[in-house]
């Protein structure tokens, strides 16, 4: 059945990592591998561009940080790969974690001079959460960085997941000689350039490798093999497709050493597209009819044409340009006649496109985050993506009020990609936007001058404690400017409090209202899940 052995074809996955672990440098990578790009930094085909790939917005070029997730699809082999890679910078994690829902499994990358971060413990809680299969990358070996096994512990006590190393380092920094791949039971020699010595372990006897095999790095590390063998845990796909073990490699993204062996045993082993979660049970992949759900919104990826762009991750059955198919929440029908794929903002259109696929969808300002497409009748939605409540609040106007009208379409269009969240105050009908962190607001007032022309004023709110209100408990009267009273885009009423202390008094205060906080709500969520 061809729709099957489509989807057999598809890796889609996310890479995830603190800031500065090197996610971006290793996507190059891989755009390489994928014939997408020449060389790392360099879109094929510009005979300049110092740039990376993935970081397309111009922001993003500016800062050198990763703000938005970007998608890439290419062949490689025999497989049809989607990479999502994300933001690393922790005030954008809300688009990290939407990111998430679309794939099906993650590559984790870990520094291995600074070992597990911040950031990589939230998002790998959140793969856990999700049962997604984790695949770990020890990235920066080309330096002096802290022991394997050291490493290899921290994972397995600080992420509560057990460990095997597909490969293991003869040494790090300029004492670096390679790798010893155990799953293809070769050693990977570092030559300091581009170039790999790949030698079977049955040919390191020979004479002509004297000159590696005689170093004490080489010996020491035969050991530590040895010992791993006797005492270290047996690899399990199994566990690894069920979340429980994570194949560790070991390489350097930059150098680049140990790339081309992760991403080949990588792909073998990532598993295909499974069956998707929906309000009427599970929809396998193979199923004849299409389906997709809508993770991302992305307004102006071509400023000169101000287009907005949805990216849905297709669940089922064969997508087909200029199909229609219908719009759950509405059940409004829709033609998809613009359809393309990426490598980040550069696109081509496509034709078909299989369960594991991620697409952009042009967006006549009809579609939400979570939505869900599928052909024929709806009769079911795909499981709502999780919201996270915003940390830091700030009122926005525009500073000069001739521009109202195009004011309110730049907040409209920008709140709808999902990483800022409106709400109005009740009291002066203010603009109120909440976010993660400071980041978005920079990234939010760039945007608005440089996509709609439209300077903003942003006044702090501080950080303010979010709890959303049940209709029917709200009593305006009860609110003051320690407990401001707003409401969301969807009229859900919610109170801002401006600290512990004030929540707490309004909670001694009015012990009758039932204050809802929508973290807790969507960690039960994922854990039910």
């Amino acid at each position: 059945m061809k729709i099957n052995e489509e989807v057999q074809k598809r890796k889609t996955f996310a890479i995830i990592s603190h800031p500065d672990a090197g996610k971006t440098t290793l996507t190059e990578k891989l755009l390489v591998f994928g014939n997408l790009i020449r060389s790392a930094g360099t879109v094929k085909g510009k005979k300049s561009g110092k740039f990376a790939t993935s970081d397309w917005m111009e922001i993003e070029k500016q800062r050198g940080i990763s703000v938005t997730s970007s998608v890439m699809n290419f062949p490689y082999k025999d497989y049809q790969v989607n990479i999502l890679d994300t933001p690393g910078h922790e005030d954008f994690s809300e688009d990290t974690y939407r990111t998430l829902t679309a794939v099906d499994s993650v590559v984790m990358i870990i520094d291995a001079t600074k070992g597990i971060e911040a950031q990589t413990l939230k998002l790998f809680k959140v793969c856990r959460m999700r049962g997604i299969p984790i695949f770990t990358f020890i990235n920066k070996l080309d330096r002096e960085g802290r022991e394997p096994l050291e490493l290899l512990e921290e994972i397995e006590q600080v992420l509560d997941i057990e460990t095997y190393p597909m490969n293991w380092p003869a040494g790090m920094g300029k004492r670096f000689l390679g790798i010893f791949d155990r799953h293809n039971e070769q050693f990977v020699r570092f030559n300091g350039n581009e170039e790999e010595t790949y030698i079977p372990y049955s040919e390191l006897d020979d004479p002509a490798y004297a000159d590696l095999t005689g170093q004490s790095t080489f010996e020491d590390t035969k050991g530590e093999l040895e010992l791993l063998e006797e005492a270290g845990d047996q690899f399990s796909l199994d566990r690894v497709l069920a979340g429980e073990q994570t194949p560790v490699f070991f390489g350097s993204a930059l150098a680049p050493f140990g790339v081309q062996t992760f991403f080949d045993t990588f792909v073998s082993m990532a598993p295909a597209p499974g069956g998707r979660r929906t309000t009427e049970g599970v929809v396998s992949p193979d199923k004849e009819e299409f389906s997709g759900f809508i993770f991302k919104i992305q307004a102006n990826m071509n400023p000169a044409h101000r287009d907005r762009i949805a990216f849905l991750r297709v669940c089922s059955g064969k997508f087909e340009r200029g199909m229609s198919v219908q719009l759950a929440r509405s059940a409004k029908p829709i033609k998809l006649s613009q359809s393309q794929q990426f490598v980040a903002s550069s696109r081509d259109t496509v034709e078909e496109a299989f369960a594991g696929d991620i697409i952009g969808i042009y967006d006549p300002n009809i579609y939400r985050i979570g939505d869900t497409l599928v052909e024929g009748k709806a009769n079911f939605e795909f499981d709502e993506l999780p919201q996270f409540p915003p940390e830091v609040f700030k009122k926005v106007s525009a500073k000069n009020v001739m521009k109202a009208k195009q004011f309110r379409k730049g907040i409209e269009q920008l709140v709808q990609e999902g990483a800022i969240q409106l709400f109005r105050g009740k009291r002066d009908d203010s603009f109120i936007l909440g976010a993660v962190g400071e980041l978005q607001y920079e990234v939010f007032e760039y945007r608005m001058k440089n996509e709609y022309n439209v300077e903003v004023v942003l006044e702090s709110m501080g950080e303010r404690i979010p709890r959303w209100l049940k209709a029917e408990q709200v009593d305006e009267r009860l609110f003051d400017e320690r407990s401001l009273l707003a409401q969301d885009r969807e009229g859900e009423y919610l109170a801002l409090f401006k600290n512990d202390f004030a929540l707490r008094w309004f909670t001694d205060k009015n012990p009758k209202v039932d204050l809802i906080d929508l973290f807790e709500v969507n960690q039960y969520d994922q854990t039910a899940n």
